[in-house]
């Protein structure tokens, strides 16, 4: 690693992480990696159009349920794709049908995938990963 890759604002890592939070895979575009960009991009946002396509349910914070919770949580991890998937809906989700359900998992797979993107840019940021 070169000494201008050391030398970084102490900042710099928590905007990587918040950006990378907003929208999969920026915080790796911005370190310039970009097929982890690409690819945590494409995992993140595919399993989160899927998960829509499907009729899956887009979890609140107002759920009085544990598990609603841990949703809600999961979702969350998908940064703009819950922002406008809680937009967007206007009919609520479909779990009548077993599609709606794994339609669910998708989404809180997604957040997922987009949390470990983030806490591997932050690592790559901080000079701790390559």
């Amino acid at each position: 690693m070169s000494e201008a890759n050391t030398k970084r604002s102490p900042a710099l890592p928590a905007l990587i992480a918040i950006t990378g939070w907003i929208v999969p895979g920026l915080g790796h575009f911005l370190l310039r990696r970009w097929a982890r960009a690409l690819g945590f991009f494409v995992a993140s946002a595919g399993l989160a159009l899927t998960g829509f396509a499907l009729g899956g349910e887009v979890f609140t914070s107002h759920s009085r349920d544990p598990f609603g919770l841990l949703g809600f949580i999961a979702d969350m991890g998908s940064g703009i794709f819950y922002l406008i998937a809680r937009f967007l809906e206007t009919a609520g989700a479909d779990i009548s049908r077993a599609s709606g359900d794994y339609g669910t998992r998708f989404i809180a797979a997604s957040g997922i995938v987009n949390v470990l993107a983030v806490i591997d840019a932050y690592g790559i940021a901080r000079g701790r990963r390559v």
